[in-house]
């Protein structure tokens, strides 16, 4: 048995039988998602109880939906305004990069904004709002989703971090 795969058994025997099956779950659920180090992960969701799948597939999905979602051929082909710079003669790449690097910056500024918690800027308000983890019927949990954008540049599936984006 490796290092790694006998330090993850003795701490699954650390455990009780509840947290032991969930950090069993846990693990196949990251699995399933093509997560290969997930130890940390698993650890802070059975220890802690920070809702880190959810913050997982949330992240995730924002890169590959609102984020990367841009490289897929014919996405460009939308905006007018690139078309008009494509005829110009911008490369395509670069566009493609900038309509990243600005879906990036859009995305970071909301989940910013979801992770304040409330407008700053406004006092005499009683209003602000919280980003929750919900089960699978669809209820919540109870477990915030908070510090969503000090971890979006670390979920680029590229493994870059992002660096492409500002080149």
């Amino acid at each position: 048995m490796s290092d790694p795969q006998r330090a993850w058994q003795e701490w699954l025997n650390s455990l009780n039988v509840p947290r032991k099956a969930a950090a069993e779950s846990l693990r196949a659920r990251f699995s399933a998602l093509g997560v290969t180090d997930s130890v940390d992960l698993i650890k802070s969701e059975v220890l802690e109880d920070l809702p880190q799948l959810a913050r997982f597939v949330l992240l995730r999905s924002l890169w590959h939906g609102a984020i990367d979602g841009w490289t897929v051929p014919g996405s460009l082909d939308q905006l007018p305004a690139a078309q008009r710079l494509l005829a110009a003669g911008a490369g395509r790449e670069d566009l493609v990069r900038l309509v990243r690097a600005v879906a990036y910056e859009a995305v970071f500024a909301t989940l910013d904004e979801l992770d304040a918690g409330g407008d700053v800027n406004v006092s005499g308000v009683e209003a602000g709002w919280m980003v929750m983890e919900a089960g699978e019927d669809g209820s919540p949990t109870g477990r915030a989703l908070s510090g969503l954008h000090e971890d979006l540049l670390t979920m680029d599936p590229s493994g870059r971090d992002g660096a492409d984006l500002w080149q």
